[in-house]
C-alpha cells in the first residue's frame, strides 16, 4: 500500500556515501524535527533524472529553504558509491544530499515501487517527492509512469 499524508515515514536505513565511506543513516533519525523535502528517481545518471530532476533541486535548493525545507534529499535504489558520485559530478554538495536506497527497502516501506526490468534496471522507486515533517508526509507527489511534472522541484515550490 502507497503511504499517504498524514502518515509517519517507515523505519529504514538508508546509506550516506561520506569522506570517511559508505555510513548508514537512520531513517526515523534522518526525518526527526525538520521538514525534508526528499524525492526519489528511478536511476542515477539516468536521462531525465540527470538532465532535469536532481539538476532542479540544486537550482532551487535556496528558494526551497526560505519556505521552510531544512533539508533536501535525492534517493534512488542504487548504492552509496553511485549516488555519491551522481552527487559529486551534479555538484548537490551542500545543497542536496544523496541517499542510497541499494535494496530498495525504502521505495517498498512506502509503497513507491516500479518495475523496469524492461530497461534492465529491475525494481526501482518510482518517481515521487514528499514533504517530510518530523517523520509524518505533509506533501506527496507521484509521477505518472514516464511522467515528470509534479515531482519537480518547481512543482513543489507552487506548492509551499
Amino acid at each position: 500500500m502507497t503511504i499517504s499524508k498524514g502518515e509517519r515515514i517507515p523505519s529504514t536505513t538508508f546509506t550516506k556515501m561520506t569522506e570517511n565511506g559508505p555510513e548508514p543513516v537512520s531513517s526515523d533519525d534522518y526525518f526527526s524535527g525538520k521538514t525534508v523535502a526528499i524525492f526519489s528517481v528511478p536511476g542515477a545518471f539516468t536521462p531525465t533524472c540527470s538532465a532535469k530532476h536532481l539538476p532542479g533541486f540544486i537550482d532551487k535548493a535556496d528558494a526551497l529553504k526560505a519556505k521552510g525545507v531544512d533539508e533536501i534529499a535525492c534517493t534512488a535504489v542504487n548504492d552509496a558509491f553511485v549516488m555519491g558520485a551522481w552527487g559529486k559530478s551534479a555538484g548537490a554538495d551542500g545543497k542536496v544530499t544523496m541517499l542510497a536506497d541499494g535494496n530498495g527497502e525504502f521505495a517498498k516501506a512506502v509503497g513507491l515501487t516500479m518495475d523496469g526490468s524492461k530497461f534492465g534496471l529491475g525494481t526501482r522507486g518510482q518517481r515521487f517527492s514528499m514533504i517530510v515533517t518530523d517523520g509524518v508526509v505533509e506533501d506527496l507527489n507521484v509521477e505518472e509512469p514516464g511522467d515528470f511534472k509534479v515531482s519537480s522541484a518547481e512543482y513543489m515550490l507552487e506548492k509551499l
